[in-house]
């Protein structure tokens, strides 16, 4: 963890499992926070943590709110911050189970103490997946918008962070209703999130 501050990741564990499932290479080029639109990364906050630049790496309500509605879910509803999604993501398996959720938990706690939020966030867009094989923010504007990562405006990036749930089956260029339905919701929320100085408070 230690050396995730200062360099950057070039594969995760969910990419060697992709890869090894898929039988081909993924797709992934590393690019600066810096160099990522200011739209897409509060549109992932908006979509997956929106108390991500204040939290500690749990969301504790949030875990307590999903332990008792997936009591009656045939479908678990999710709890996990972009903390937690970039631990499972960069060292753990796919999956549901207690023992990797607490794993993830502990391990996000540590990664919360070691590396500044600007750069866990910096990490998740770029090893989070984005179609079957393709991952990373700049991998997926191309694809999807044939533009730089940089260059994406709200409604581009609000496209692709509602895709992050089911990416392999989403095509943020060409979507669907119910992924028109999820980037509309995650639209309404930026401008919010924009105000309150949501990038400011990665730097904090």
């Amino acid at each position: 963890m230690l050396f995730l501050r200062y360099v950057d990741p070039t594969t995760s564990s969910f990419i060697l499992q992709n890869e090894r499932s898929a039988g081909r290479s993924a797709s992934m080029q590393w690019t600066p926070l810096e160099h990522i639109s200011e739209s897409l990364q509060l549109a992932v906050m908006a979509s997956e943590d929106q108390k991500f630049p204040f939290h500690r790496g749990l969301d504790v309500i949030q875990i307590r709110n999903a332990f008792a509605v997936n009591q009656n879910r045939i479908r678990p509803l999710g709890a996990s911050t972009i903390t937690q999604q970039t631990i499972k993501n960069l060292f753990l398996w796919s999956g549901q189970s207690y023992v990797r959720k607490g794993v993830e938990a502990w391990l996000a706690l540590w990664l919360e103490l070691i590396v500044p939020k600007y750069r866990i966030l910096e990490i998740y867009v770029n090893i989070a997946q984005w179609g079957p094989t393709h991952y990373g923010a700049e991998v997926a504007a191309q694809r999807y918008f044939d533009i730089s990562a940089s260059d994406l405006n709200d409604q581009q990036a609000a496209l692709l962070a509602a895709s992050l749930p089911s990416p392999s089956r989403s095509t943020p260029d060409q979507p669907s209703e119910y992924l028109t339905a999820q980037a509309n919701k995650v639209l309404a929320i930026i401008p919010t999130l924009r105000t309150q100085g949501y990038i400011v408070g990665l730097y904090l």
